[in-house]
C-alpha cells in the first residue's frame, strides 16, 4: 500500500467527519482525490496535524480524523501525550509511515526503531492499531470512524508504485481555513449545509 492508496481509503470512508491532512504530499494528494469542504489542508506547520485535530474534536465534540506522517510526528511527539489526556476525545489519528520525509527529498526519518503504537497506548490511547495493507486499513476504518476515545491507526506504506502527488494546494490557508469554519459552523447546526 502506498500513500496514495492509504489516504484513498481514508477518503471513501469518510464524509462529513472533518479531516485534517498533514503538510506536503499528504495535502496534495487528498485535493487531487477529493476536494472537501470539511478538508483542511496543512499546508505549513510541519508537525502540528494531530494538535490541530485535538482542537477540532474538543470544539465541535465530533469524530474527528488526522491525517499524519511518520516524520510528522517524529517532530512532534507530545501531541501523543496532549490527545491521551482526553480519555473521551473523538480523535481517529491515522498515522503514514513510508520511512522518509518524502516531500522534502526523501530524507530517512529514523523511526525503524520507534513503536508509535506503543507510544500512544502509553500517552493514553484509548486504541491504538497497526496495519500493513490496504485491504485491513479498509476493513478496520468504519469501526475506527466510530471511536469514543483517541484512536491510532498507524499504517506502514511504502513509495513503491507511488505516482505523482498532483499540483499543489490551490487555495491559500486563510482560504482553507475560512472555508473548514464555515463548514464546522454549518455542520453544528442541526439541519446545517455544509456543501
Amino acid at each position: 500500500m502506498n500513500k496514495h492508496d492509504a489516504i484513498g481509503a481514508v477518503i471513501a470512508a469518510t464524509t462529513d467527519e472533518p479531516v485534517i491532512f498533514t503538510t506536503g504530499f499528504t495535502c496534495r494528494i487528498a485535493q487531487n482525490i477529493a476536494d472537501r469542504p470539511s478538508h483542511f489542508y496543512m499546508t505549513g506547520s510541519m508537525g502540528l496535524a494531530a494538535d490541530i485535530g485535538i482542537g477540532v474534536a474538543l470544539s465541535s465534540n465530533r469524530t474527528t480524523v488526522v491525517v499524519d506522517g511518520d516524520g510528522s510526528l517524529a517532530m512532534n511527539p507530545g501531541c501523543l501525550l496532549t490527545a491521551g489526556g482526553f480519555p473521551d476525545l473523538r480523535l481517529l489519528h491515522i498515522v503514514l509511515d513510508d520511512g522518509i520525509y518524502e516531500s522534502t527529498g526523501g530524507q530517512d526519518v529514523p523511526t525503524d526503531h520507534v513503536d508509535f503504537c506503543a507510544l500512544a497506548q502509553a500517552a493514553g490511547y484509548r486504541s491504538v492499531q497497526h496495519v500493513t495493507n490496504r485491504t485491513t486499513l479498509q476493513r478496520v476504518l468504519p469501526e475506527a470512524l466510530r471511536c469514543h476515545g483517541p484512536t491510532l491507526l498507524h499504517s506502514s506504506i511504502t513509495t513503491t508504485g507511488s505516482t505523482t502527488p498532483g499540483p499543489r494546494v490551490t487555495l491559500h490557508l486563510p482560504q482553507v481555513s475560512g472555508r473548514f469554519t464555515q463548514y464546522l459552523r454549518a455542520a453544528s447546526i442541526p439541519g446545517g449545509r455544509t456543501a
